[in-house]
Parts: C-alpha cells; structure tokens; sequence
C-alpha cells in the first residue's frame, strides 16, 4: 500500500461487537471509520491530524456477526491544512464471498499547526493499482505496549494471523482454521504511534490446506519511515461441521500452486 491508495483495515464482527440482534454496534463500525480516515489522511499529509467533522452517514445496510468488514478510506479532497477522506464500509460474509456496502460517509481532518507541520499539504495524487495481495492497516495504541513503549509480541501475532485467516479464507471460501505457523523472528520493534501495515500472500494450495505469508511493516506516520518488522508462514486447513478436514473445492481457488 501506498500513500495514493489511503488505507484499508479489514475485521471480523465477533459477539462482542453486536447488538442484540446479532448486527454491529453502529458506534463501533463509526470507530472503524473514523480510525481508517486517520490513517488515510496521515499517510497523505505526514502530518497530525484530528477529526473535525463528518456528514451524514446512513446506515443502509446491516453487518452481522460473523461477517468480515472491510473498511477503505481514500483522500478526495485537500486544502491547505484540511482534507476530506471519503470511507466506505462493506461487509463480506466468508465462504460465499457475498459482499454488501453498509455505510459511506466522508470525514473532515485538519492538520494540527506545530514544528514539523508542513502546510499547504501535499495535492492529490493519481490513484494506483494495490495488485493482487491483501493490504491491511492498523495502529498501535498504547494498551497494546510493554513498558518500553513497543508493540507486544502477542499481538503482533494475533494481527498476522487475522491477516493470513482473511487472505486465506477469501482465497480458498471454506470454513478455515489454524494449523500451524513456521517460525516467526521479530526483527524490529514496533512503537506507540506507529501504522502498521499486513501484507498477506497466498503462496500455495493443497488438497485441505492453505499457505499464506504475512510480512509486518511498521510506519511512522508523520516521516513515512517504514521498516520490517516480522514476516510469518502460516498454514489454514477446511474443516466441515464437526471439525474434520475437509477437501478444497477446485472452482474456489485459481491462480495458486496447487500441491499433489
């Protein structure tokens, strides 16, 4: 992902995110738009930006548990020390890869003044390709720090295994769960503050399995300084309902190495 791309944050709406009838708080999917306007508008700006606005946003459709949310956010307009983000919010439900757009609405940001605030922010640049990998953004905040200030290995991990499970899932559309994971060496730490980026890869097929690599990068927001942190390969198996390994339908994957 790049800074003409914004940024993309996709999650899964677990019990906990829902209401009572098993659809997603809206002030919880508001967040999710909210952080990924951030995001957007950082890596445009390189600057600190707070949330001053947002028009009307409609609800039109439900996301229920279960589903996985994709939540995309890209710069369209900029002034001298504010932009607008425009967010849209689909959700997908994961074997039959329906998707259905439930919200969209567009964010105002404003450049806080200070040392280091470059202004007139940078104009707009022409939209690129993000190619065929799934790109994944999210932030490190400070409840999921050790004392030094860094990201803490476990959620690193549960961030790339979140990542390989989406790419996999939308790869092969079968009820997929976590085998095993190839040995993992963090080789830069990750500090409060910081984006961070998944990059997530289908890399082979077999008959039950699925093998995706994961690279985790870190990015300043304001310098765009970014550095590898992490790079994993894991390993996801189809299960039917009771829990048994189960073949992947050939019509669900192409493009992929297939084992024997």
């Amino acid at each position: 992902m790049n800074e003409t791309e914004g940024a993309r944050l996709i999650d899964i709406v677990f019990p906990g995110d829902t209401n009572h009838h098993g659809t997603l708080f809206g002030g919880v999917a508001l967040a999710h738009m909210d952080k990924v306007a951030f995001l957007a508008a950082s890596r445009h700006g390189r600057a600190p930006f707070v949330t001053a606005s947002s028009e009307k946003i409609d609800f039109a459709a439900p996301a229920r548990e279960g589903d996985m949310v994709e939540v995309t956010g890209r710069v369209v307009r900029v002034g001298t020390s504010s932009l607008d983000v425009e967010v849209e919010l689909v959700a997908e439900v994961p074997v039959s890869g329906e998707r259905r757009l439930c919200t969209r609405g567009r964010f105002t940001l404003v450049a806080r003044k200070g040392l280091g605030t470059r202004l007139p922010l940078p104009p707009m640049a022409a939209p690129t390709n993000p190619g065929d990998v799934l790109r994944l953004a999210e932030m490190v905040f400070p409840g999921q720090t050790n004392h030094y200030g860094t990201l803490h290995g476990g959620d690193a991990l549960r961030m790339m295994g979140k990542a390989a499970f989406i790419a996999a899932t939308r790869h092969a559309r079968e009820v997929l769960v976590m085998a095993s994971s190839d040995r993992i060496d963090f080789v830069a730490p990750i500090k409060e503050g910081d984006m961070v980026e998944l990059v997530a890869d289908v890399k082979m097929t077999g008959r039950s399995s699925v093998r995706v690599a994961v690279e985790l990068w870190s990015e300043d927001l304001l310098s765009g300084t970014r550095a590898h942190a992490a790079t994993a390969l894991f390993t996801l198996v189809a299960v039917d309902e009771g829990g048994a390994s189960k073949p992947i339908r050939a019509s669900a994957v192409g493009g992929v190495e297939r084992e024997p």
